[in-house]
């Protein structure tokens, strides 16, 4: 299995092309040597002061992503507090599975900047972990101390139903 894990400690694991490319390799390297990813993401968005090439680091992973899933391989995400920005908006929802810890707060744009393009008020918990597997975006929340345990679940069905 290749894991990846954002540190929220450093930078609220914004994404720069460090980042991009870091985690570009963990696909590409999973991809050839044919194992499953499980990456566990954390981020306050895109590290805006690298301008576009902080940008473009959405599309560049996005594209390792497509090339392991084109390739029969399972990719499980484990969404953490916060998971935010272009994270989101790229690779944090592209798993084959994904998973969330309670409470976690998972968006694109903050709720003030929604509600002004919208013109509407959202809900309170919009962007909260429950909210988006009610509505289909998670496919489970699991606490960190039930974490090891699923993710050995998930992994070794998939294994047995054929996947890589």
């Amino acid at each position: 299995m290749a894991l990846g894990i954002m540190d929220s400690h450093f930078i609220m694991a914004s994404m720069g092309t460090v980042v991009g490319e870091k985690i570009t390799r963990l696909f590409e390297k999973a991809t050839e040597q044919g194992l499953p990813v499980v990456l566990f993401t954390a981020s306050g968005g895109a590290r805006m002061q690298e301008g576009i090439f902080s940008l473009m680091q959405m599309a560049k992973v996005s594209a390792a992503v497509k090339k392991h899933s084109n390739a029969g391989l399972l990719y499980l995400t484990i969404l953490t507090d916060p998971t935010t920005g272009g994270v989101t908006a790229s690779f944090a929802m592209q798993g084959d599975i994904i998973l969330s810890e309670p409470q976690a707060l998972i968006g694109f744009a903050g709720r003030r900047v929604i509600e002004n393009a919208i013109k509407q008020e959202l809900p309170e918990d919009f962007q909260r972990a429950e909210f988006l597997l009610e509505h289909g975006f998670v496919d489970q929340i699991v606490t960190r101390k039930e974490l090891k345990s699923r993710i050995y679940e998930l992994v070794h069905m998939h294994m047995m139903k054929g996947w890589r």
